[in-house]
């Protein structure tokens, strides 16, 4: 694979790994050396997966309304990286 090229996962495959890791069937060490993998990567899927957790066992309610604002805020945040800095009292963006 050509340096600079980002592999791009499946969340099926994510969610396979961390749960071999979850449960023992495989070490970290192993999973990496099996798929040719970074450390941080495994942990950082693996934290995601379990902050992710509680929002298994939340009513349908609160989670599609929280679902719903992340949404919202996402949009902002890529709406706002769209605007011109403010100008500072130079007269440069920030």
């Amino acid at each position: 694979m050509p340096r600079g090229q980002r592999r791009n996962f499946a969340p099926e495959f994510k969610a396979k790994l961390v749960l071999e890791l979850l449960s023992g069937a495989a070490s970290q060490a192993e999973l990496c050396r099996k798929h040719n993998l970074k450390p941080q990567l495994i942990a950082n899927w693996k934290a995601a997966a379990l902050d992710r957790l509680p929002c298994l066992f939340q009513e349908d309610g609160e989670s599609s309304q929280d679902q719903i604002r992340i949404a919202e805020l996402e949009i902002l945040k890529k709406a706002s990286r769209m605007l011109p800095g403010l100008p500072s009292s130079n007269g440069r963006s920030l």
